[in-house]
């Protein structure tokens, strides 16, 4: 059975992200588990952390555990009301553990081949804090695995259309056939964007779209896909189009090691890219020997 982790601090943003993933897990039939992760300095306490003195852990941990029961209590609870009771329900499992939230979250999809880690992110700072602050930040770098993260305010809906920005690689063909697997539980489509800028487009990406193409049919069996491109003076204004105006409820990026993320969501980001937080962002890892989920 596939479970899905949600990593919590016991935010809103958090408990927004554990709801959603409740909804999702149930639409692809697999469990969940909340994660929180506590960092232990030795005879030392950072009140701008999340980080206690290794004397008081005893009573952190069972704190943080009793706040990891009763959540669980709420989401299964709440699944139980919206859905009466009816068809697949979730199982909702929890642990707590010692260390650098990046570190306990990797240790915990290895050691279990967890296919997919849901994250809250908080309002303030737009996108770009949501990629590149602190433990987000570090996860997105040395993740092996896909995060999707999910902004605070957004409310789960039915996804009917997920949005891949591809970049014709033929790396990212696996990524649409990971898609794929994921999109056939809710029989939602599949949009292949190429974003381009003008000033670096060329006469051949024509081809290289017919072929990569050619090759996601040959392999994703999935006929729900389908092909876009946009043109326009940068990729963030693309971007931020297709959020805004291509009515789709996830939006898929690949994450090249300080490439195209970067390149996207840098300090030069425009205010309206903003708006990208509205809809959440599922993140796969462009790392050699990454993992690619079987949802």
């Amino acid at each position: 059975m596939k479970t899905l982790l949600v990593p919590t601090d016991f935010s809103s943003p958090a408990e927004n992200a554990a709801v959603y993933a409740m909804h999702l897990a149930k639409g692809i039939r697999a469990n969940i588990k909340l994660c929180h992760a506590t960092k232990v300095f030795n005879n030392m306490f950072y009140p701008a952390q999340v980080t206690w003195p290794i004397d008081d852990m005893p009573e952190v941990d069972e704190g943080a555990t009793e706040s990891l029961k009763l959540m669980a209590g709420r989401l299964s609870h709440q699944s139980q009301l919206q859905y009466h009771g009816e068809g697949f329900q979730p199982e909702v499992s929890y642990c707590s553990e010692c260390g650098e939230t990046t570190d306990v979250i990797t240790n915990t999809v290895t050691r279990e081949r967890m296919p997919l880690v849901v994250m809250g992110m908080a309002a303030a700072g737009g996108i770009s804090r949501m990629l590149f602050g602190s433990s987000s930040n570090s996860l997105i770098e040395h993740a092996h695995f896909p995060v999707l993260l999910v902004p605070a305010t957004y409310k789960f809906k039915p996804i009917k259309k997920i949005a891949f920005a591809t970049t014709l690689k033929k790396e990212d063909i696996a990524v649409v056939h990971a898609l794929a697997g994921l999109a056939k539980y809710m029989q939602a489509d599949i949009l292949l964007t190429h974003v381009t800028d003008e000033s670096h487009d060329g006469p051949g990406v024509k081809e290289r779209s017919d072929a990569f193409l050619k090759e996601v049919c040959n392999k994703a069996n999935y006929d729900r896909i389908y092909y876009s491109l946009i043109k326009g003076h940068d990729v963030d204004k693309g971007l931020d189009w297709l959020a805004e105006h291509g009515q789709i409820d996830m939006l898929v990026l690949v994450h090249h090691n300080h490439g195209f993320i970067k390149r996207i969501f840098g300090e030069s980001i425009t205010l309206s890219m903003a708006t990208h937080t509205t809809i959440p962002l599922l993140v796969f890892s462009g790392r050699a020997g990454a993992v690619l989920p079987a949802f």
